[in-house]
């Protein structure tokens, strides 16, 4: 139960509903009294909340004058608020992915860490990575992901130089970043059926794709192809080659009966009978028929 807490909590985080957020974790730390995770995430919630508070611009009533002399508005420089710039702390681990039809694999690079001080969790769209070494700042990242994925397939490995995270995508579309953003918007899947269809419409479909080359010449690759069967078919051999081709036309090109008949009469005779009668050899052995000049040997092993 505490576990569902803890990805509500990191959800608001993600959203910046920090206050929310600290109240998922402290329900969750009731329910875990032992999980440090939940003790680091409300420090972070607080530290953030206070930020937001500290931030807020004080507002102070400035009565209108009654008249105005002089079009120049002069503004003393004292009275300009200079907001100070937060710039984020530079994570301790470096982290990056890459994808498969399937799963997407994140790999944080965290060197020597062993595996009771790694947690990881899976949510429907959230993924929760918590390092916390003794003695050490603690690690946390938690985005909230591109994609749905499915938690009971996905798995995590605690390396020796890294921490190998496999996320099994819930749709096999292509991920355009690891984290969601308004920006990003979900591919669509293509319609395979639908697409053939239109393309049949446009009187294209028996049209081969085309890629694109440096090449300034297009090649016709049906043409070439046609090209090459012509050649093949008019080359002239001679000797065994023409011989080997012959059958090669004959087994090419005949039904099923003649292939079988082909194949049992020329392995029972050892190669020198070739019939493409298949009722005449279908029920018996063939038997070897040596050229003029040579003689059948049976050999004992």
């Amino acid at each position: 139960m505490s576990k569902a807490f803890l990805r509500k909590g990191t959800a608001c985080m993600k959203l910046e509903e920090y206050q929310t957020a600290k109240a998922a974790f402290e329900t969750g730390a009731s329910l875990a009294p032992g999980d440090s995770r939940f003790t680091n995430l409300i420090k972070e919630c607080e530290e953030c909340i206070a930020e937001e508070t500290d931030g807020l611009p004080k507002q102070s009533v400035v009565p209108a004058p009654e008249a105005v002399e002089s079009p120049e508005t002069v503004v003393a420089a004292e009275e300009v608020h200079q907001v100070p710039m937060v710039t984020a702390s530079k994570p301790k681990y470096r982290h990056e992915y890459y994808q498969k039809p399937q799963e997407v694999v994140v790999t944080i690079f965290a060197k020597g860490v062993p595996d009771e001080n790694v947690v990881v969790d899976f949510g429907e769209q959230i993924l929760s990575v918590s390092i916390d070494v003794p003695g050490d700042v603690a690690y946390h990242f938690q985005p909230r992901l591109f994609g749905k994925i499915i938690p009971d397939k996905c798995r995590y490995e605690v390396l020796s130089t890294k921490i190998e995270i496999r996320l099994a995508k819930a749709e096999e579309i292509h991920w355009t970043s690891l984290e969601f953003s308004k920006e990003n918007t979900v591919p669509q899947r293509i319609n395979v059926s639908t697409t053939y269809f239109l393309f049949q419409v446009a009187g294209v479909a028996s049209q081969r794709p085309t890629y694109p080359s440096s090449k300034t010449r297009m090649v016709d690759w049906d043409k070439l192809e046609a090209q090459v069967k012509k050649e093949e078919k008019e080359e002239k051999l001679d000797g065994d080659a023409a011989l080997n081709k012959f059958f090669r036309d004959i087994y090419k090109d005949a039904d099923e009966d003649t292939r079988r008949a082909m194949q049992k009469s020329f392995v029972e005779s050892n190669g020198t009978v070739l019939s493409t009668n298949w009722k005449e050899v279908g029920s018996k052995k063939v038997e070897g028929s040596p050229p003029d000049g040579m003689e059948m040997k049976k050999w004992e092993y």
